[in-house]
Protein backbone atom coordinates (compact mmCIF):
# COMPACT_ATOMS: atom_id res chain seq x y z
CA UNK A 1 0.00 0.00 0.00
CA UNK A 2 2.77 2.12 1.08
CA UNK A 3 4.15 1.97 -3.23
CA UNK A 4 1.29 2.79 -4.40
CA UNK A 5 0.48 5.56 -2.35
CA UNK A 6 3.80 7.09 -3.40
CA UNK A 7 3.25 6.47 -7.09
CA UNK A 8 -0.48 8.57 -6.34
CA UNK A 9 1.44 11.52 -4.82
CA UNK A 10 3.75 11.21 -7.83
CA UNK A 11 1.41 11.42 -10.27
CA UNK A 12 -0.25 14.90 -8.22
CA UNK A 13 3.00 16.44 -7.90
CA UNK A 14 3.15 16.16 -11.91
CA UNK A 15 -0.12 16.99 -12.66
CA UNK A 16 0.86 19.77 -10.44
CA UNK A 17 3.84 20.83 -12.82
CA UNK A 18 1.62 20.42 -15.72
CA UNK A 19 -0.61 22.84 -14.52
CA UNK A 20 1.95 25.36 -13.14
CA UNK A 21 4.29 25.56 -15.97
CA UNK A 22 1.90 27.34 -18.65
CA UNK A 23 1.69 30.22 -16.20
CA UNK A 24 5.04 30.22 -15.42
CA UNK A 25 6.14 30.84 -18.59
CA UNK A 26 3.33 32.91 -19.44
CA UNK A 27 4.46 34.93 -16.83
CA UNK A 28 8.06 35.57 -17.63
CA UNK A 29 7.18 37.13 -21.00
CA UNK A 30 5.00 40.29 -18.47
CA UNK A 31 6.09 43.11 -17.24
CA UNK A 32 6.70 43.91 -13.72
CA UNK A 33 5.09 47.18 -12.26
CA UNK A 34 6.20 46.64 -8.78
CA UNK A 35 8.61 44.06 -7.24
CA UNK A 36 8.60 42.92 -4.02
CA UNK A 37 10.85 40.05 -3.79
CA UNK A 38 13.36 39.56 -1.23
CA UNK A 39 15.86 36.84 0.39
CA UNK A 40 12.52 36.03 2.47
CA UNK A 41 10.36 35.27 -0.28
CA UNK A 42 12.76 33.51 -2.04
CA UNK A 43 13.57 31.31 0.93
CA UNK A 44 10.33 30.62 1.68
CA UNK A 45 9.33 29.35 -2.09
CA UNK A 46 13.00 26.81 -1.82
CA UNK A 47 11.42 25.65 1.46
CA UNK A 48 8.34 24.87 -0.21
CA UNK A 49 10.03 22.71 -2.75
CA UNK A 50 11.47 21.10 -0.03
CA UNK A 51 8.96 19.98 1.81
CA UNK A 52 6.45 20.02 -1.06
CA UNK A 53 9.01 18.04 -3.42
CA UNK A 54 12.20 17.14 -1.99
CA UNK A 55 11.66 15.24 0.87
CA UNK A 56 8.97 12.87 -0.35
CA UNK A 57 11.37 11.75 -3.25
CA UNK A 58 14.52 11.49 -0.74
CA UNK A 59 12.29 9.27 1.96
CA UNK A 60 11.71 7.14 -1.74
CA UNK A 61 15.03 6.94 -2.45
CA UNK A 62 15.92 5.46 1.10
CA UNK A 63 17.24 8.84 2.33
CA UNK A 64 15.34 8.15 5.96
CA UNK A 65 16.54 4.46 6.17
CA UNK A 66 12.96 3.85 7.93
CA UNK A 67 13.29 6.52 10.42
CA UNK A 68 9.72 8.21 10.78
CA UNK A 69 7.90 5.55 8.84
CA UNK A 70 4.65 4.64 9.20
CA UNK A 71 1.98 2.15 7.91
CA UNK A 72 -0.53 2.90 5.51
CA UNK A 73 -3.55 1.80 5.04
CA UNK A 74 -6.65 2.18 2.68
CA UNK A 75 -8.16 4.81 4.16
CA UNK A 76 -5.67 7.19 4.24
CA UNK A 77 -5.14 6.18 0.50
CA UNK A 78 -8.56 7.30 -0.19
CA UNK A 79 -8.55 10.64 1.68
CA UNK A 80 -5.41 11.57 0.07
CA UNK A 81 -7.17 10.64 -3.17
CA UNK A 82 -9.67 13.01 -2.31
CA UNK A 83 -7.46 16.01 -0.98
CA UNK A 84 -5.20 15.69 -4.28
CA UNK A 85 -8.23 16.42 -6.28
CA UNK A 86 -9.49 19.05 -4.19
CA UNK A 87 -6.22 20.85 -4.86
CA UNK A 88 -5.35 20.61 -8.09
CA UNK A 89 -9.19 21.51 -9.10
CA UNK A 90 -8.64 24.75 -6.47
CA UNK A 91 -5.36 25.46 -7.56
CA UNK A 92 -6.32 25.46 -11.73
CA UNK A 93 -8.96 27.00 -10.98
CA UNK A 94 -6.89 29.82 -8.90
CA UNK A 95 -4.75 29.81 -11.60
CA UNK A 96 -7.68 30.04 -14.80
CA UNK A 97 -8.81 32.67 -12.53
CA UNK A 98 -5.72 35.41 -12.29
CA UNK A 99 -5.16 34.68 -15.33
CA UNK A 100 -2.03 37.15 -16.48
CA UNK A 101 -2.15 38.70 -12.94
CA UNK A 102 -0.39 35.59 -11.00
CA UNK A 103 3.07 35.50 -9.91
CA UNK A 104 5.06 33.12 -8.38
CA UNK A 105 6.26 35.80 -5.82
CA UNK A 106 5.24 39.08 -4.68
CA UNK A 107 5.15 41.11 -7.58
CA UNK A 108 2.40 42.88 -9.66
CA UNK A 109 2.34 42.84 -13.58
CA UNK A 110 1.64 46.02 -15.75
CA UNK A 111 -1.97 46.59 -15.72
CA UNK A 112 -2.33 44.39 -12.71
CA UNK A 113 -6.34 44.49 -11.66
CA UNK A 114 -7.30 43.32 -8.84
CA UNK A 115 -9.38 40.06 -9.30
CA UNK A 116 -12.52 39.59 -6.98
CA UNK A 117 -14.34 36.81 -9.16
CA UNK A 118 -14.62 33.19 -9.19
CA UNK A 119 -13.11 31.68 -6.23
CA UNK A 120 -11.72 34.37 -5.27
CA UNK A 121 -15.13 36.17 -5.12
CA UNK A 122 -15.55 33.54 -1.89
CA UNK A 123 -11.90 33.59 0.05
CA UNK A 124 -8.90 35.58 -1.07
CA UNK A 125 -5.54 33.53 -0.77
CA UNK A 126 -7.37 30.22 -2.54
CA UNK A 127 -3.87 29.49 -4.29
CA UNK A 128 -2.51 28.80 -0.31
CA UNK A 129 -5.81 27.03 0.13
CA UNK A 130 -4.80 24.79 -2.22
CA UNK A 131 -1.71 24.27 -1.06
CA UNK A 132 -2.88 23.84 2.09
CA UNK A 133 -4.81 20.38 0.53
CA UNK A 134 -1.30 19.29 -1.41
CA UNK A 135 -0.06 19.50 2.11
CA UNK A 136 -2.46 17.38 3.80
CA UNK A 137 -2.54 15.30 0.51
CA UNK A 138 0.96 14.77 1.46
CA UNK A 139 0.25 13.71 4.60
CA UNK A 140 -2.22 11.43 3.89
CA UNK A 141 0.02 9.98 1.26
CA UNK A 142 3.65 9.60 1.84
CA UNK A 143 4.02 6.96 4.88
CA UNK A 144 6.54 8.53 6.79
CA UNK A 145 6.09 11.29 9.66
CA UNK A 146 8.83 13.53 8.32
CA UNK A 147 8.36 13.69 4.58
CA UNK A 148 4.43 13.49 5.05
CA UNK A 149 4.12 16.31 7.30
CA UNK A 150 7.18 18.95 5.71
CA UNK A 151 4.92 19.65 2.69
CA UNK A 152 2.56 21.01 5.41
CA UNK A 153 4.53 22.59 7.68
CA UNK A 154 6.18 24.42 4.16
CA UNK A 155 3.41 25.90 3.43
CA UNK A 156 2.46 26.66 7.03
CA UNK A 157 5.34 28.57 7.16
CA UNK A 158 5.03 30.44 3.68
CA UNK A 159 1.29 31.15 4.96
CA UNK A 160 2.09 32.54 8.24
CA UNK A 161 5.01 34.67 7.01
CA UNK A 162 4.02 35.95 3.53
CA UNK A 163 0.67 36.73 3.27
CA UNK A 164 0.36 39.76 5.51
CA UNK A 165 3.25 40.96 2.60
CA UNK A 166 1.37 40.13 -0.20
CA UNK A 167 -2.02 41.83 1.70
CA UNK A 168 0.04 45.11 2.43
CA UNK A 169 1.15 45.14 -1.40
CA UNK A 170 -2.38 44.92 -2.47
CA UNK A 171 -3.39 47.54 -0.14
CA UNK A 172 -1.08 49.78 -1.36
CA UNK A 173 -1.79 48.77 -4.95
CA UNK A 174 -5.68 49.34 -5.16
CA UNK A 175 -6.48 50.96 -1.67
CA UNK A 176 -10.07 51.41 -0.69
CA UNK A 177 -10.68 48.39 -3.38
CA UNK A 178 -8.43 46.37 -1.82
CA UNK A 179 -10.24 47.01 1.25
CA UNK A 180 -13.55 46.48 0.54
CA UNK A 181 -12.78 43.09 -0.82
CA UNK A 182 -11.09 42.13 2.31
CA UNK A 183 -13.79 43.20 4.30
CA UNK A 184 -16.30 40.96 2.36
CA UNK A 185 -14.25 37.98 2.35
CA UNK A 186 -12.31 35.86 4.03
CA UNK A 187 -8.73 34.51 3.84
CA UNK A 188 -8.69 30.82 3.27
CA UNK A 189 -12.04 29.20 4.20
CA UNK A 190 -15.51 30.80 3.04
CA UNK A 191 -17.09 32.05 5.76
CA UNK A 192 -14.71 30.77 8.21
CA UNK A 193 -11.46 32.16 8.02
Amino acid sequence: MRDVSFWVWLAFLIGWVALRWPAMRRARKLRTRDDRRDTLDIALLVDCVFGLAVLPVAWRLGLFQGIGDRPQGLVPLVLGIAAGAAFLWLFRRSHRDLGRNWSVSLELREGHRLVTGGVYAHVRHPMYASFFLWGIMQALLVANWFAGLGGLFAVTLLYVLRTGREEAMMRSAFGAEYQAYAARTKRLLPGVF
